[in-house]
């Protein structure tokens, strides 16, 4: 609503987004009894995972329908987590395998030149925001038993990079007051908060299952786009998220 709609610029909107879910988070972790000291000392590896997943998603859903951004999002996402599955030790069965390769080949359907394909560029960057929300999420399966402080800790990490960006983009800085309201729900709740829940979530999850379950997204995206901001939803779309989600229930079947 605040990218597709021009209400805010790319820049401002993560740095209001990082901003506000720092904020929250900071807020939550000391109602709940934690020292400030205790994150104050970040990640810098998942801090950077986290800025680089939030400014290349942000510009990035200038260009992308929600549904499509979502399904190369998380299509990325998924092959990223699968790669480090592997990487170290997990060992996926045929049926998951062949349900990577199936939900794959619904990204490169949906990604692939045509009248109907998504722009390059956008597509392009939102797949970068996925490779660096899997390894984000690779690395919390290896956090402490705190996913709320660990959580705040990246969100505090990633402030000074999303500054960065903010000040080389100062010229280019366009924000309405909806786009401003916009950005700080979508980092104080739906990203601090969630975040949380997801780290949390990632504790009782293989990397593979993680990275199947996270696929159920993409659906729950378009759904929301068509819904709520009233897009298009053609055939490529349609076809491209029965064969990701078909790949996803194939990685869920037992032997």
């Amino acid at each position: 609503m605040a990218l597709g709609n021009s209400s805010i610029d790319p820049a401002s909107f993560t740095l209001l987004r990082v901003l506000s879910g720092a904020g929250v988070l900071v807020l939550i972790s000391s109602l709940s009894g934690h020292k400030r000291q205790s994150f104050l000392s970040p990640d810098w590896p998942s801090a950077a995972m986290l800025f680089l997943y939030a400014a290349a998603f942000s510009i990035a859903y200038v260009s992308l329908s929600t549904g499509t951004g979502a399904l190369i999002l998380f299509g990325a996402v998924q092959s990223t987590m699968m790669l480090g599955a592997i990487r170290t030790g997990e060992r996926p069965s045929t049926l998951v395998w062949i349900g990577l390769l199936v939900a794959l080949a619904g990204l490169v359907y949906l990604a692939s030149p045509g009248l109907t394909a998504p722009p390059m560029i956008g597509s392009l960057l939102m797949a970068i925001a996925g490779v660096a929300w899997g390894v984000y999420s690779l690395r919390g399966r290896r956090t402490g038993r705190n996913p709320l402080v660990d959580t705040t800790r990246n969100f505090i990490g990633a402030l000074p990079m999303v500054a960065l960006v903010s000040v080389a983009g100062i010229s280019k800085v366009h924000l309405t007051g909806n786009g401003l309201i916009l950005a700080v729900i979508s980092g104080g709740i739906a990203s601090g908060v969630g975040y949380v829940i997801w780290y949390k979530a990632l504790q009782g999850l293989t990397a593979t299952r993680a990275a199947t379950v996270q696929l159920s997204v993409p659906v729950l995206a378009a759904y929301g786009g068509t819904m709520v901001l009233s897009e298009e939803v053609t055939l490529r779309l349609v076809l491209s998220a029965i064969l990701i989600l078909g790949g996803i229930a194939l990685s869920l079947i037992k032997r």
